[in-house]
């Protein structure tokens, strides 16, 4: 049997709203043992250097270039994961030397599969450096050399957690689990832990830049912008008409791949509306390019937190004959769960298991991936901030 390690995963997600921290014991494949979690935000002008740094990337041609504000932003963005990983471990009251390693997403700041050019900041060898732990990063870049689309990367988690919720009462087979962040995606576990993944569309983005743009907040905090509301259909219609919903290839979106509305367009309160019901509609748009249509749609992510989005995606399943849970209802934690993955893949990784398959991003057969940046033989380092 595969040891069991102590694992850390850190996920900056397409939202850029903070740093997600979990902790894992696993072998990276049928034992999946869930330990705390937290969550760090970024500050208001962290995240203003961050949505710079998207701006910046555009002129990327090679995955090493690092052109106007990102080389610094690299820099700050890995010690803030530093400053997350130590508060995580004082407030655990776990020692460094009791973990064996950190999976460790960084932040995606480009990613064009068609181009085969995926680009996320996060110096690991930085954050192997000052927290004195092993670090497992770029998890995306070898899919991308054998031919995928680099994401979704969370599929191979999702199938664990699956097996462990096989049985219960409230789960009827087919599973779909549903991450609605930044972007959407779906993973369906089929007969035999067969795996179906894919980005679904639009997740939270649209609705966190409309309102931040039209009411000067970050995002719309329990669905109460989008709650006094009305749908409207000619937008709505816009957006789910979008090629990559009826394309038979299913593609991995980046962040600019849909726009929010332009001012003149709807009200702060309309547009907000229409936009939780297209984050909605999109997953079960795409959800038809799934082999059979899923019984069970878990839900996880900071979408789930917006009840009009959960209202619409429930009444269009249950038209399909399909139930919405949210993974707290099945005992999960929908906020840790991404970096819960990344803990999971890093052990994979180490164990050189597959972290993806030619039914999850299109690559040519199952390939592990990610960069080993080891501990400092001298013990750890020291840095005098981080933003």
């Amino acid at each position: 049997m595969a040891k069991l390690l102590t694992a850390i995963g850190l996920m900056s997600g397409t939202s850029m709203d903070g740093i997600d921290v979990a902790l894992l014991r696993t072998d990276g494949e049928t034992i999946v043992q869930r330990g705390p979690s937290a969550g760090y935000a970024y500050d208001a002008r962290f995240r203003d250097r961050l949505k710079q740094g998207l701006d910046d990337a555009r002129s990327i041609g090679r995955r090493e270039e690092r052109p106007g504000t990102l080389s610094d932003l690299e820099r700050d963005l890995t010690l803030s994961h530093v400053d997350a990983v130590r508060d995580f471990l004082r407030e655990n009251k776990i020692l460094p030397e009791n973990v064996d390693v950190i999976g460790f997403h960084g932040q995606t700041v480009l990613h064009r599969p068609d181009e085969g050019l995926t680009v996320q900041i996060g110096d690991g060898r930085l954050l192997a450096r000052e927290t004195g732990i092993d670090v497992v990063h770029d998890m995306r870049a070898n899919d991308m050399a054998h031919g995928g689309q680099g994401a979704p990367l969370i599929p191979a988690y999702h199938a664990a957690l699956a097996r462990g919720l096989s049985g219960r009462r409230e789960i009827a087979a087919p599973v779909a689990f549903v991450n609605i962040g930044g972007i959407s995606n779906l993973t369906f576990i089929g007969a035999g832990d067969a795996l179906v993944a894919y980005d679904s569309g639009p997740g939270n983005t649209l609705i966190d830049q409309w309102v931040e743009a039209h009411a000067g907040i970050p995002y719309d905090q329990g669905g109460m912008i989008a709650s006094e509301g009305s749908v409207l259909p000619e937008l709505a219609d816009r957006y789910l008409s979008h090629p990559f919903f009826a394309a038979e290839k299913r593609r991995s979106l980046d962040r600019n791949d849909f726009a929010p509305p332009t001012g003149n367009e709807a009200s702060l309160d309309d547009g907000a509306r229409t936009l939780a019901y297209v984050t909605a509609a999109a997953i079960m748009r795409s959800a038809r390019h799934l082999p059979v249509a899923p019984k069970t749609f878990v839900i996880c992510g900071g979408g789930r937190l917006n009840p009009v989005i959960m209202r619409d995606l429930s009444t269009l399943a249950e038209a399909e004959g399909s139930r919405v849970l949210a993974a707290e209802a099945l005992g999960l934690n929908g906020d840790s769960m991404e970096a819960e993955a990344w803990a999971y893949l890093a052990v994979r990784s180490l164990n050189g298991l597959p972290l993806t398959y030619p039914g999850t991003t299109g690559v040519s057969r199952p390939v592990s991936g990610g960069r080993l940046a080891p501990r400092p033989a001298d013990g750890l380092h020291a840095h005098g901030g981080s933003k």
